[in-house]
């Protein structure tokens, strides 16, 4: 009972907490410093900035004047005049006004525009808040209210999808007062010369055009000063044309100086595409954007009444728990997720569609076989490479590519290296590469050398990445390749997966041959097993090895016992997913580094690092 009074009370504090009280019309919890203004009907608050104009004292004398003037610093107050909506739930078209999570985003947009800096906004979607609606009817604002000229592009994964963006504007200037008519002269989208996606407002002397990322080149070169990039998530990536293309060329012609604006919004659409590394830049601080995610519980109408505090406390889940203890949630909060989560059949499904943080909104499925939240405390250590180029000897294959090796850097080379080969002292490699060696043509699996530093471990630390090699080329060529990549990094013992060779042709014999050739110049070679005295090279992957490895790769990462600093490849362990008894990457993607990683820390770990016997398999 003690406990379950301490609860109520600790749940009314939150409660009392919450409350935010808004009135746009008055100017109550409006966004900014505000001050009391005495009306002839009630008190309201206006923004600072608005008492300070020097219009202020002429504008007191007449309504609309003072209504014309407000409309420039207080957008809240012209969109519950002016703006109209069709709201989702009734259907019915109802006045502007913004919701919590539209004015946590507002604040972001207005701080930028008040402190006069150009306005770059990264937002992860979550459900439909109105986040797009937040930003179109802003923009709107912008060209309307605040300056000529100002032309916009609202650009989405499809035409349509922008057409309809625009349509929200279209409502709002089809429903837009009269009395607030500039010379009482109508607001409206007019054609445009002879564009077919470009509507023109001759009022405001400014254009709204529409585009797709399907249609590239239709957008591209515009004189834009404000660019809506919806659903980025879904833009499609081809060998001709990509979205970092896309947004580069769009944004690009936009100016960074004040009164500018690119918002890029997206829903999470898995990890490793474009959307997704931008928004790790952005919360990283490396990136021209603020990020912005709206988590399930800062929407007002994810609430439920408590009927029974003990029987609710006493059903809920661990994760359930951890929102009120770590999240700091209300019953009422919990109670709605609680209820809503028995229409998913787990959790995950849960997370992926009401998520509490964006890790939960980028995952795709229930059969993750690495958690989520472990993956991304891998992508703490990762970081840029300090080199990037090529590991060279003097030929391509044979023994001449053991010789004379070293690295030569190029902007365009296939190798990334994070830390130099350095002395190996007395350590019996140091050093192991692993190979998944993959198809030969662009559109093909990868091949991946991945080098491993041991080094750590004699004193207490974690192996970790220290290189990697992702490209296209004939199998015989990436096996001489990896066997350079290991002769630079002090002979490391090299651990080749043997599927794709040892399935070559007819019965393997080419990919068996590659393998001896390698061996006969290179016998710092990996093999699993001898046979009349003879080594069976390669590790082979079989059903039974594979949930071997995957089963210690599990364990590494969920124990933070190698270090990662390849972004990419925690993308790909993200959308690592089990079926059945099988493992693989989810569809659509790759799980070259993933294998890799798989067999290259088992083999590392199992290794001492003061015996010279490096077959585990004996």
């Amino acid at each position: 009972m003690e406990e379950l009074d301490e609860i109520l009370r600790e749940n009314k504090r939150r409660l009392r907490f919450g409350v935010r009280r808004y009135d746009p019309e008055r100017g109550i919890g409006g966004y900014g410093r505000r001050v009391r203004y005495k009306m002839k009907d009630c008190d309201v608050y206006i923004p600072k900035g608005m008492t300070e104009d020097p219009e202020f004292n002429a504008a007191k004398r007449g309504k609309r004047k003072f209504e014309m003037l407000r409309f420039r610093y207080d957008f809240e107050y012209w969109a519950v005049k002016c703006a109209k909506i069709k709201d989702k739930s009734s259907g019915k078209v109802v006045p502007f006004v913004l919701n919590y999570p539209q004015r946590k985003l507002l604040k972001e947009l207005e701080d930028d525009r008040r402190q006069k800096k150009p306005c770059r906004i990264i937002m992860l979607k979550a459900r439909q808040w109105g986040g797009s609606t937040l930003v179109q009817i802003y923009m709107a604002w912008l060209q309307i209210i605040q300056s000529k000229g100002l032309n916009s592009l609202i650009c989405s994964h499809v035409k349509d999808s922008a057409a309809m963006i625009r349509g929200m504007y279209s409502l709002l200037l089809d429903r837009y007062p009269k009395e607030y008519m500039t010379g009482g002269k109508r607001l409206e989208f007019k054609p445009f010369e002879s564009s077919r996606n470009t509507r023109r407002i001759w009022e405001r002397e400014c254009n709204v055009t529409i585009g797709s990322s399907e249609s590239q080149d239709a957008v591209r070169g515009g004189d834009y000063a404000m660019a809506h990039l919806s659903e980025v998530g879904y833009w499609r990536d081809t060998e001709q044309s990509s979205p970092e293309d896309m947004v580069r060329s769009v944004c690009g012609a936009i100016n960074t100086t004040a009164g500018t604006l690119i918002v890029m919004e997206s829903t999470a659409n898995g990890v490793g595409n474009y959307f997704h590394r931008e928004w790790l830049r952005a919360k990283k601080g490396e990136s021209d954007k603020k990020a912005i995610f709206v988590p399930w519980y800062e929407i007002e109408i994810y609430r439920k009444k408590v009927s029974s505090v003990a029987k609710l406390w006493e059903s809920m889940t661990e994760y359930e728990r951890n929102l009120w203890k770590v999240y700091g949630l209300t019953l009422q909060q919990i109670q709605w997720y609680h209820d809503k989560s028995r229409e998913y059949i787990s959790t995950e499904q849960m997370q992926a569609e009401y998520p509490t943080n964006d890790i939960e909104a980028f995952a795709n499925s229930g059969r993750n076989v690495f958690a989520r939240e472990k993956v991304e405390a891998l992508r703490g250590d990762c970081r840029e490479p300090i080199a990037i180029g090529e590991v060279v000897g003097k030929s391509h294959k044979g023994k001449d590519a053991l010789k004379d090796v070293r690295f030569e850097e190029m902007s365009n080379g296939n190798m990334k290296i994070w830390s130099m080969p350095s002395n190996p002292r007395k350590y019996t490699y140091k050093y192991v590469v692993s190979v998944d060696i993959g198809g030969r043509s662009e559109s093909s699996d990868w091949s991946v050398i991945t080098v491993f530093d041991r080094g750590g471990l004699a004193h207490g630390g974690k192996i970790e990445v220290a290189a990697e090699w992702r490209g296209h080329a004939d199998h015989d060529i990436i096996a001489w390749k990896s066997a350079t990549i290991a002769k630079y990094y002090h002979n490391a013992l090299l651990v080749i997966e043997s599927n794709t060779l040892e399935c070559e042709n007819e019965g393997g014999e080419q990919g068996q041959s590659i393998l001896n050739e390698l061996y006969d110049n290179y016998n710092h070679l990996y093999y699993r097993e001898v046979i009349e005295g003879l080594p069976k090279l390669g590790f082979h992957t079989n059903r039974s090895s594979k949930a071997m490895i995957v089963t210690r790769l599990i364990g590494l990462i969920r124990d933070g016992e190698y270090i990662e600093r390849n972004n990419a490849a925690c993308d790909e362990l993200a959308v690592y997913e089990q079926n059945g008894l099988s493992y693989s990457a989810s569809e659509g993607n790759h799980d070259d580094m993933v294998m890799t990683r798989a067999i290259g820390l088992f083999v590392a770990t199992e290794l001492g690092l003061d015996v010279s016997d490096y077959s585990v398999f004996k």
